[in-house]
């Protein structure tokens, strides 16, 4: 795929006014993403990014005074994942639909013809955004009125929740042609995995969310690596074109790195169960549908690390009753070997970095 085309004014606008989604947009995503020119890169960049930062910035503030209050601190906390999704579907979604015409509905009479199959794909990633958001919302919810971590949602109603997004997802994304395929393009491998697929997504995302929830632990660990993540993605997805989902992730990151602001130590907003299992099942889900599922262990890396280290440290204290690191996560381990917190969280996120940019390269050229 070439990484630019320098095409003239009038096929920017030509494929502007073709490709489903507001104009001004889509001239930006084209001419700064694909005809490669450096200032429409950064003019478009700026455009997704900063409006949500801003926004996300101005909510953290305003949500920080509530500190004193955790029930709700908490309460409010939880609805920064819901934000910034309304923030993508406010400004991209909504406005597809005012640059559409109703007369082409009462053509059709078929909603996947008004905004196009990449539009469905990026609906399926809002729902899990949503999805995941809330099933974390209500788990914060329950244990700050109840004051105690036991008092959360169970792992079996977590489960059975998070089965029921995995079905919908799988659902609506078989039904509208996709097909249940894992293509390995570097080994050019493809398997067919038919109803299996399901179980692969539901793996994916508990998988994702829960190694993202579990990243958690350290002020500004989760959010910092996500907005790598995310950024990671968003190129990626413009490059193999999947415009809508590399929007989304610029969106998200700019959202996050917003929050960042005031999560970063010393803390004084918390994302909580709601916003990294949010993150993490988006993340999981964005990999399936841009079929880039092994980039995701790659740009993930760090959240894998930190799950794996738990997993090992289990196994070994059931199998042979002693401790493989000091703690797990792996970056309590650092703790306990007397680091700081913040250069724990300083040499993950430059090691997230060299794995998104080795991500990036895998997902596009390899």
């Amino acid at each position: 795929y070439p990484w630019y085309d320098h095409a003239g004014l009038a096929d920017m606008v030509a494929v502007s006014q073709s490709t489903p989604g507001p104009i001004g947009i889509n001239m930006a995503t084209y001419a700064g993403f694909k005809a490669g020119g450096i200032l429409g890169s950064l003019v478009a960049t700026t455009a997704l990014v900063l409006p949500s930062f801003i926004i996300i910035l101005v909510i953290a503030h305003y949500l920080s005074k509530f500190r004193e209050n955790k029930l709700v601190n908490s309460f409010f906390v939880g609805l920064r994942p819901a934000v910034c999704g309304l923030i993508a579907i406010a400004w991209f979604e909504i406005m597809k639909l005012s640059v559409f015409t109703f007369s082409k509905f009462i053509e059709t009479k078929n909603i996947l013809n008004i905004f196009g199959y990449k539009a469905l794909i990026l609906f399926i990633v809002l729902f899990v955004f949503f999805g995941y958001g809330l099933i974390g919302f209500v788990d914060d919810f329950l244990k700050i009125k109840y004051k105690s971590n036991e008092k959360g949602l169970t792992r079996i109603q977590k489960l059975i929740m998070q089965v029921v997004i995995a079905i919908v997802f799988f659902f609506l994304y078989i039904r509208n042609g996709s097909n249940p395929i894992i293509e390995i393009y570097a080994l050019n491998i493809s398997v067919n995995l038919g109803f299996m697929y399901g179980f692969f997504i539901l793996f994916m995302l508990v998988g994702t969310s829960n190694a993202v929830n579990l990243t958690d632990g350290l002020d500004g660990l989760a959010g910092g690596l996500s907005t790598i993540a995310f950024i990671a993605f968003a190129l990626i997805s413009f490059v193999v074109g999947f415009e809508d989902i590399g929007i989304f992730c610029l969106v998200l990151a700019g959202a996050v790195m917003g929050f960042l602001f005031f999560n970063i130590n010393p803390a004084k907003v918390f994302m909580g169960d709601t916003g990294s299992l949010a993150l993490g099942a988006v993340m999981g889900s964005i990999a399936i549908l841009t079929h880039r599922e092994l980039t995701l262990v790659v740009v993930a890396g760090v959240f894998i690390i930190e799950t794996l280290t738990v997993i090992l440290q289990t196994l070994s204290m059931v199998l042979f009753h002693k401790k493989l690191f000091l703690m797990t996560p792996l970056h309590h381990h650092f703790e306990k070997l007397g680091w700081q917190e913040q250069d724990i969280v300083k040499l993950f996120w430059v090691i997230g970095l060299i794995l998104a940019m080795a991500g990036i390269i895998f997902g596009v050229w390899v």
